[in-house]
């Protein structure tokens, strides 16, 4: 009983305090509206310069979309949790295949740990908020429910806010399952596009959480845009599984068009005679195309076939398509003593189509990569440096920049806490919830 007055003083003390910050966030917004009353960036600048995202994620999806609109210049938030048993974002943690997640999609972020399931962390949330563009969160759905962090919430605290928030799939029967990249591959109809029939095979890579992040953003930017015209916030959302539905669009629409249900990849009618890989010399393997009949005098000249090129069978594309079954033996015979890269120079020579098979790691040499700046070194929090891959993308004939390496945890907490109007002593409360007394 003694015990329910102070907590009802810190609760009366919070209200007051959140009236407060919405009343500074108008006056914020009728001094110096982001979108509203001028241009996003500058003319010498990046894009989204002066455009402050909030993120609550963690793994790949949520991280990409933030990453993106930090490359572009935006300010980005990334709230970790502290206390209650918490270190950070988990991700920070992960061995194997799961190292390399933070690293990559958190450079250009600033780290701002909270204690989210204490009054006075949830409070120093909100404040932030209240300054923020954009908010970004791919936990679980219910989670920011159950924080007071749902759109719901937050828009009447920021009526201009954008609320991304990434999910397994979009509102519907299926939006309460848990779901991983692997699973809406399965269900999905990509895992049974890249393996064999019978033999459904995952992507090797994160594909539907870093093109859901990217849909995230884009959808983000589009919304931003959209607010500079009606002065209202919204929220957007991106799904893995609808994400995954989009990039077998192409085989489901084949179905719709010929009647015809696409084949998984490693079994598919060709459309063209030679699109295939070789086992070459030295056991190296190497992808070759000839996918023309301009294309296949050419490859019948460089290499000396005249008895190919004259063979009226194998006169047309749709010819030599017809005899892969005999014609692919053939060239799989005549191939095989020649080097990969003696392969690469004939066919570069011509302007065929060729793809050397590498391995990812390999391409931290690649010379096309590194002359074009397409890798960029970072530190790790270990004090490590490496290098990191850039956004596929060029502006004003400049790759994006990466301006700071991943953050430590915390690393912000008292530039970020102080500009929310809080003290030394309460800077190192909210930073240290474990050790307040």
């Amino acid at each position: 009983m003694q015990r329910s007055k102070p907590n009802a003083t810190k609760l009366v003390k919070i209200l007051f305090n959140l009236e407060k910050i919405a009343l500074l966030h108008l006056k914020a917004n009728m001094t110096s509206d982001r979108v509203l009353t001028r241009e996003v960036g500058t003319p010498d600048g990046l894009p989204y310069e002066g455009i402050r995202v909030v993120e609550f994620t963690h793994m790949v999806m949520g991280p990409t979309c933030g990453m993106v609109l930090a490359d572009l210049g935006a300010e980005v938030i990334k709230v970790e949790p502290i206390g209650h048993g918490h270190e950070g974002d988990n991700t920070r943690k992960l061995l194997g295949s799961g190292a390399g997640f933070f690293p990559m999609f958190n450079r250009n972020k600033k780290s701002l740990a909270l204690d989210l399931k204490t009054p006075e962390g949830k409070e120093a949330a909100l404040r932030l908020i209240a300054t923020a563009d954009i908010v970004c969160e791919n936990f679980k759905p219910g989670t920011m429910q159950k924080l007071g962090l749902d759109y719901e919430s937050l828009k009447k605290l920021n009526p201009r806010l954008i609320y991304v928030s990434l999910k397994g799939f979009l509102p519907g029967p299926y939006e309460h399952r848990t779901a991983l990249d692997e699973v809406v591959q399965m269900m999905g109809g990509l895992a049974y596009m890249t393996g064999r029939r019978g033999d459904p095979l995952r992507a090797g890579t994160s594909v539907n959480d870093i093109m859901g992040g990217m849909f995230g953003a884009i959808g983000a930017m589009a919304a931003l845009a959209q607010r500079a015209q009606t002065g209202e916030g919204q929220e957007v959302q991106s799904a893995l599984f609808e994400n995954n539905v989009f990039l077998v669009a192409q085989h489901m629409m084949q179905y719709q068009v010929t009647g015809q249900a696409a084949a998984p990849m490693p079994e598919r009618i060709s459309a063209w005679a030679v699109y295939d890989v070789f086992v070459v010399k030295d056991g190296e393997q190497i992808f070759l195309a000839v996918v023309s009949d301009t294309a296949w005098k050419l490859f019948c000249d460089a290499f000396g076939y005249t008895d190919l090129f004259k063979d009226p069978k194998l006169t047309s594309n749709n010819d030599r398509v017809l005899a892969r079954e005999w014609l692919l033996p053939i060239l799989r015979e005549r191939l095989k003593n020649f080097s990969a890269q003696e392969l690469s120079e004939v066919f570069e020579k011509n302007s065929l189509p060729y793809a050397p098979i590498t391995a990812p790691h390999e391409l931290l040499d690649d010379p096309h990569l590194n002359a074009t700046g397409g890798l960029a070194p970072m530190t790790l929090n270990d004090g490590r440096t490496i290098d990191t891959v850039l956004l596929p993308l060029s502006m004003n004939q400049e790759r994006l920049k990466v301006r700071q390496s991943a953050p430590n945890l915390g690393e912000h907490n008292e530039s970020l806490l102080s500009s929310l109007g809080y003290n030394s002593e309460e800077i190192q409360k909210l930073s240290h919830p474990n050790e307040a007394g």
